[in-house]
This record gives C-alpha cells, structure tokens and sequence, in this order.
C-alpha cells in the first residue's frame, strides 16, 4: 500500500465492523449475511483509499475462503448425513427411544452429557451437533423444552469435544502452533474446563426442561407416527457406531463421515419399504421431504441435504472474505505489533491474548485463524516474559475454539444455528460452557494459579524501576 495504515485507523475499522453487526442482528434483526457484506465492501474500499490494489483485496478474500475449504466440505457433508439418518430411520428411532428416556425435568443435563460424550469420541463438535445434535432437538420440541436452552446445552456439550478430545484438530492446532505437548495441553486446560463444566452442569440441572410441559397422549401419538412411518430398529444404529468407532481410531473427519453416509443408505434400502435411487438422491440433494399427518413429526424430520447447508456456507465465505481482506491489509499485524516484542506480566499478557482471538472471530468468524495468528505473534512476548508456552495454547483454546460458536457469522455459529434452528443471538445465554471457560481464564491469569511465570530479568528490572 502507498499508505501505511496506522493502529487507530485499524482499530476504527474493526469498531465499525462490530457495530455494523450488533446493531443488525440485535436491533434491526436482519440476516447477517448482507450487514457483513456491506462490511467486505467498505473494509475493501478503505484498502483502496489507502492506496491497496485491487488485486491484493481480491488475493486477500480467495485466500481467506482457501483457508475455509475444509470445514465447507464438513458443513455440506453434515447434510448429507442429516439427510441420509432421517431417511434410513436412525433420527427417528432415537427420537422414539429418547422420549421414553429422556425426561422435560432433565433435559438439560441429559443433554449436556450425551453431547459431551459423543464430541469426546469424535473430537468434533459438528459431527456431534449434526448427529444426536439434530434428534436431541427433536425430542426438546417433543417435550416441550425451551429450544434455546436445549440448543445452548447440545452446544456446550458438543464443544467440550471440540476442546478437550485429543481426536480434535483444534486441541492437536493448538498446542501445534504453539509448540507444546498435546496432553501437556490437555492437562493444563483442565484448570478452565472442569469449573467451567461444573458449573454448566449446575445450572442445567437448576434450570431443568426449562418449562418443558410434555403431553403423555401427545408423546404416544408421534411415537405412533414415528413407528408407522420409519423403520424404528436397531440396525438404524448402526451408521452411528460406524462413525464412533472410525472417528476413535482418528480416521480424518470427512471420509468418516461419507462412511456414514454410504453405511446409513444401504441400511435404508434393506428397511425403508419401496425406496428407490431416485428417492436417495432427492433426499441427499434437498433433505428429506415427507408428509406423515403430524406437524410436529413433519417439523423434525424433514431435515438435511446438501441445499440445507447453502445458508451456512453462504455466511461462511462472507465471512472468510472479510477476514483475508483484513490479513492481506496487514490489520491483524498492526493489533500484535505494540504487545509482541515487550515482556510483559503474566496477566496482562493472557488477557491480550484472549481479546485477540475473541476480536479475530468476531472479525473473521474463523476458528483457527483465531488459534494461528494469536499463537504465533505472541508466542516470543510469552517466552520472553517468562509465561510457560501451554498457557498461551489454553488461552487460545478458550478465546478461539469455545468462542467461534459464539459469533453468528462464525463458521460454527452459522452451522449450529442453521443446523439446530436456534439463532445463535438466542442460544448465547444457554451455552454457559462457552464463556464461563473464558471467564475461569482470566481469573486464573489475575490470581495467578497455574500459571507458573518465572521471572525475568526485564522483570526485574521493571519492578525496580517502579
């Protein structure tokens, strides 16, 4: 650029940004998707101003959407996986057991713990949202529990996966940019997720069905349906356990999940009377469409498809756009540059940390951008002041996997919502996991637990001085 941007220009751009956001989706109630566009826009006109070619801009948004292509792949492969479960009855047979199981007065924790353990074997949150995700949904809808307080537990739980399961790209991401071990970095995140967890599991356990009023004759009726209208048997299940079991010996996630796809159909054509090819890839296409008599069950399972997921991916490449516009005018830089080369306390250092993963999700909507960058410009300041590396890894952890699903426009945010049917602006309050392990994070920066910073000789050196 001719011009060199300065610090308050990129801050005024990323206030802007923000703004723009809040106000539509809180205010105005608007879908995202234009409001950050208009943001791309303006964000690439400023490049402009500021004398950036329009080759860059351009370089900067394919970059930034290059970098997204795999959880695309996900999300569109998470809907052939909704598609093909209802179809071949494995969402309508756990529906019909999990409502003699599951009552109003404990969903919340039953959900929270099935969630957690499912993500804990997949080590993926949208696998586990996508899955039991979708048939605990129906079941809430069933029972007549509050739909953003179900969703805020199947999300605290499918996230808990996401952070801590060793099968997670993010809990390997992290501690990898970083350079510290795995399971060092499993330990060292236990500070912030067993209160963080406890507490959620408090809270759900208070909050119970949320007033979840279930009608026993109602129950019966859709049961009714259920059994008449889908094959309701165990060999249903058995594309589930596939995924479990590949996902457990860290197969990668999208041939896992095309196996459960490919498991799921073939299950179909053994129990679905009068199913047809034709009817697979209509299904596989647009999600299943069926008519069983009962709104209820309607609402529940026509579900999925690879056109289910063109709202969420739409979103997405807005919003990696924006984010490789940011990268390619070298904003992200400026934000690092005062704090990266300065010793600094343990403290201050985390919470500067934890801003910068949470702002570049808000920004860009991207988990791992929000792992890498951070990661990587401060890992020199936390080695230089003396701040053990795996509390830079847990902090990145915390601000940038638990964060994501947090930000409507965040490529998990838009999945979940779209997935669940649960404004992410709705289910915010529910899904206590998310920021409570953020809030643990700080507070062990400020008290000082577990962080273990050894002192320095600028540190010393500082304190003298002061």
């Amino acid at each position: 650029m001719k011009k060199q941007m300065k610090l308050p220009v990129a801050l005024g751009m990323f206030t802007m940004i923000f703004a723009v956001m809040f106000t539509s989706l809180v205010y105005i109630k608007v879908e995202p998707h234009i409001p950050l566009l208009a943001c791309l826009i303006l964000l690439g006109a400023v490049g402009v101003a500021f004398g950036a070619q329009w080759k860059t801009i351009e370089k900067g948004i394919f970059n930034g959407i290059i970098a997204g292509l795999q959880p695309i792949m996900i999300l569109l492969t998470v809907g052939l996986v909704i598609a093909s479960w209802m179809l071949s009855g494995t969402v309508p047979t756990l529906l019909f057991y999990g409502m003699d199981i599951i009552q109003p007065e404990w969903f919340a924790v039953s959900a929270l713990i099935i969630t957690v353990i499912v993500s804990s074997f997949t080590g993926s949150s949208f696998t586990t949202v996508g899955t039991v995700g979708v048939a605990l949904m129906g079941i809430s809808h069933v029972l007549g529990v509050n739909p953003a307080l179900a969703a805020g537990a199947i999300v605290s739980g499918a996230c808990f996966g996401d952070k801590m399961s060793p099968l997670s790209d993010s809990t390997n991401f992290a501690p990898g940019v970083v350079g510290v071990n795995m399971f060092e970095h499993i330990r060292h995140m236990m500070w912030t997720t067993v209160p963080a967890f406890i507490l959620t599991a408090i809270a759900f356990f208070v909050l119970g069905g949320s007033g979840g009023n279930a009608n026993l004759q109602e129950i019966k009726e859709i049961q009714s349906v259920l059994s008449s209208e889908f094959p309701i048997h165990l060999l249903t299940l058995i594309s589930p356990v596939v995924v479990l079991v590949l996902a457990f010996r860290k197969l990668p996630i999208i041939p896992i999940l095309l196996a459960g796809v490919t498991v799921s159909i073939i299950v179909g054509f053994f129990l679905v009377p009068d199913l047809t090819l034709q009817k697979v890839i209509n299904t596989m296409q647009n999600g299943l469409q069926t008519q069983t008599g009962n709104e209820t069950v309607d609402t529940i399972v026509n579900k999925g498809g690879l056109m289910s997921m063109m709202w969420s991916i739409s979103l997405v490449l807005i919003a990696l756009g924006l984010g490789g516009v940011i990268q390619a005018l070298g904003m992200f830089d400026l934000l690092f540059g005062a704090v990266k080369n300065t010793t600094q306390k343990a403290s201050k250092l985390i919470a500067t940390t934890l801003a910068s993963s949470v702002g570049i999700n808000l920004l860009a909507g991207e988990m791992y951008l929000s792992i890498l960058l951070p990661g990587q410009a401060l890992k020199d300041a936390y080695i230089k002041s003396g701040v053990p590396l795996k509390n830079l890894s847990r902090t990145v952890e915390d601000g940038g996997t638990l964060v994501n699903p947090l930000v409507p426009w965040s490529v998990s945010g838009a999945f979940f919502a779209s997935t669940l049917g649960v404004s992410v602006i709705e289910y915010i309050p529910y899904a206590l996991f998310l920021w409570l392990s953020p809030m643990f994070t700080l507070l062990l920066a400020y008290t000082g637990w577990s962080i273990g910073q050894k002192k320095t000789n600028s540190l010393e050196n500082d304190h003298t001085a002061a």
